[in-house]
């Protein structure tokens, strides 16, 4: 039963992947049709952040009340339906609207099912989730390339993306006696009533823990963002190689949850995140050290290689740092960081070289580092876990 429904897990985390880089590639043609200007997608990006960091928010009082299955489902369904808005949409301001049900639906599903993942299940699968979800960062865009392609137009691409996400929004409600029998008929917690945000950001550890994961999306997402443009700018690597060093780093991340997920038979969720941190320092030194081109290049990818099993050990760890009776808050709370981080320090990036030089990105990223590490250890000493 166990084995079943994780693999109804696995889908959804597929399909919470598969829209996530929809729009990035086909913006380019999306605000020429709907006569949107170039840079007006960071406002829409910006919508589905608040609506994830919101979500998040509420995922412990919502998942207490509905129950994980529930809030899994009802969130796809949003999702579903923000992706036909999508579809559908032929202006600025219809995209708008469609992004907050899109960003409330992708937050409800990414807390409720870490939670549920990080209770329930061994370590490992919680780094081949993870994987799973790269599996569909990667599908979504080809998919809409290949719709484009064909000569159909980018709304149908969210279309076709769409109709998978209600395949499966039909397959997570038929599954929800499944999620009722693996918990026994049993709450999901001890707890009658779910606590404030002021409560949970007073308990200890929960500062630093915030602040990792803060860091850590920052990080990833300022590299994902401008390691082309500094390969480019500052190193002089011609625009092919840097895309393509650019894929390479998201690659670099999904095989390494995918091979992360078998170092966890040996190693516990602190000993992979130093692990991942220290390949994310090696990666940085290569690049910020001015030993040619290649080593640059290489640093790049090993980044990606040490933010593999970084996000999946640290939420896995959650439960046994704070409580099973608490991880779901506190797991709401990291993915709410998380999304701030993302949304907010690669713009704060981009400020900073505009005033200064784009050179400062490796030293950027080692700041983030060491305040990750800093954040982490605390967080261990705090929670005195084993």
């Amino acid at each position: 039963m166990l084995s079943l429904l994780l693999g109804i897990i696995y889908l959804s985390f597929i399909s919470l992947g598969l829209p996530d880089s929809l729009l990035g590639a086909a913006w380019p043609v999306i605000h020429t049709e709907i006569g949107a200007p170039l840079s007006a997608s960071g406002f829409v990006f910006m919508i589905i952040a608040v609506g994830t960091i919101v979500s998040s928010l509420l995922s412990d009082r919502l998942t207490r009340r509905l129950g994980a299955g529930r809030v899994t489902a009802i969130s796809v369904a949003m999702t579903c339906a923000a992706l036909f808005g999508f579809s559908f949409s032929r202006s600025y301001a219809m995209l708008c609207l469609c992004a907050i049900p899109y960003g409330l639906g992708a937050g409800g599903v990414d807390a409720a099912l870490n939670n549920y993942v990080a209770l329930h299940y061994a370590s490992r699968h919680m780094s081949w989730l993870h994987c799973m979800w790269g599996v569909g960062a990667t599908v979504g865009p080809a998919i809409m390339g290949a719709v484009l392609a064909a000569g159909h137009s980018w709304n149908a691409g969210y279309r076709t993306i769409g109709l998978m996400q209600l395949v499966l929004t039909a397959i997570l409600f038929l599954s929800l006696p499944l999620w009722r029998a693996a918990a026994g008929g049993a709450a999901e917690s001890d707890r009658e009533k779910a606590l404030s945000l002021r409560e949970i950001v007073s308990l200890r550890g929960v500062k630093a823990v915030m602040l990792c994961f803060f860091c850590y999306c920052a990080a990833e997402q300022t590299v994902g963002l401008w390691a082309s443009s500094y390969l480019v700018t500052a190193r002089g690597v011609d625009p092919v190689t840097a895309a393509k060093c650019g894929s390479l780093f998201f690659l670099g991340i999904t095989a390494g949850r995918a091979v992360s997920g078998f170092l966890t038979f040996k190693l516990g969720d602190r000993e992979m995140v130093r692990l991942g941190l220290g390949i994310i320092a090696l990666g940085i030194l290569l690049v910020l050290l001015p030993v040619g081109n290649g080593a640059a290049l290489a640093g790049l990818i090993l980044i990606g290689l040490g933010c593999a099993p970084v996000y999946p050990s640290l939420i896995h760890s959650t439960p046994a740092h704070f409580g099973t009776e608490r991880s779901q808050a506190i797991i709401g709370v990291q993915m709410a960081s998380a999304y701030t981080g993302t949304s907010l320090m690669p713009p704060l990036f981009g400020a900073l070289a505009a005033r200064t030089s784009i050179r400062v990105f490796p030293l950027y990223l080692l700041v983030l580092l060491v305040l990750m590490i800093l954040s982490h250890e605390r967080l261990i000493r705090s929670t005195e876990t084993t």
